[in-house]
């Protein structure tokens, strides 16, 4: 039996020009490179220019994304971009993506679920090109977190980076078994109870102002680990695949004792994960496509290969998608 999946056909990123290397936190906290280094894994990050804009990224790394497919903007029915930073309050992020892109026609939204957005955001995307409301989805996650940070606690702030990532999902036909190309499976779940691990402490509706990241780093890193594993093992299930199978794990780049700790879980070598954290360090919900994008350029990620995807961020937030490259 014939199935409709959602088929990866371009990928793009950008990053900010200004690359901060960890020495330069020396001259205002009390931290330093070896100390960054050996918390999270991350050497450099990049920060937004002043006036550079989560939109603006974002069409760029569209930009990117459109040309690896040989498309043109008005070939895309829906624009979804996961990010936490916008640019206003309102209107969304997707839709001044959608005239920077010069698109009249199609839809265009955003989805908040923070560092496991670009997760929900597939899952999103999936669902409507499976269900025939859009043939084709541009599906980004941009961030610019450098905006929201206290620069007085070393431990989040040399953590963030920013920086932007783009993939086109097209509808093909597939015959319903994993060895398809597309999106096979998706994983999604949230718990608000631990909202107070992980948040930013302003809002419109609450002190009128944009407020600062927080974060409860010990309590984050115990829940990351253990509903990391099982994210991506559930999806793999519901995609009839084992983690044996799995090419490449592309995980959210939070950090490096993380995402190898969920490796070890998962009973995966490291040598099948994609890392980024290095170069990027943690950059939200644009991290998942930023990694992609690198694993693609880098020529680790090749056509047919299976990947599984997943993410936890603030919220609790969490997910994984399997897709077949």
């Amino acid at each position: 039996m014939t199935k409709t999946r959602a088929v990866p056909v371009g990928i793009g990123h950008y990053l900010p020009a200004r690359v901060v290397e960890n020495t330069e936190f020396e001259a205002t906290l009390d931290t330093s490179d070896d100390w960054i280094r050996s918390r999270s894994g991350i050497e450099r990050r990049h920060f937004a220019a002043e006036g550079e804009t989560t939109s603006q990224m974002a069409v760029a790394a569209a930009r990117a994304a459109l040309d690896m497919a040989g498309l043109a903007p008005g070939d895309i029915d829906v624009v979804i971009v996961a990010t936490s930073t916008p640019d206003l309050t309102f209107p969304s992020v997707a839709t001044m993506v959608q005239a920077g892109l010069g698109m009249e026609g199609g839809f265009a939204f955003d989805v908040q679920a923070v560092c496991a957005g670009f997760v929900y955001a597939l899952a999103n995307a999936d669902a409507l090109i499976v269900s025939g409301q859009a043939r084709r989805a541009l599906v980004i996650g941009a961030e610019t977190f450098s905006r929201i940070m206290d620069w007085t606690d070393r431990g989040t702030c040399v953590l963030f980076g920013d920086g932007a990532g783009a993939l086109i999902l097209e509808a093909q036909e597939g015959d319903g078994t994993v060895a398809d190309r597309g999106i096979l499976a998706t994983d999604l779940h949230s718990d608000g109870r631990f909202k107070d691990l992980l948040y930013v402490d302003g809002g419109v509706s609450s002190t009128g102002t944009t407020g600062v990241l927080r974060m409860e780093g010990r309590e984050v890193f115990r829940h990351a680990v253990e509903k990391l594993a099982e994210t991506a093992e559930t999806a793999l299930a519901r995609a009839g695949a084992q983690p044996e199978q799995v090419d490449w794990v592309v995980p959210h780049q939070a950090n490096l004792r993380i995402i190898t700790r969920t490796a070890q879980k998962m009973g995966i070598d490291m040598d099948r994960v994609v890392v980024t954290v290095q170069d990027h360090g943690n950059t939200s919900a644009a991290s998942i496509p930023l990694a992609l994008s690198v694993g693609v350029a880098r020529g680790q990620i090749k056509q047919g290969d299976l990947l599984v995807c997943e993410a936890i961020g603030g919220g609790l937030a969490w997910g994984a998608v399997v897709i077949r490259w």
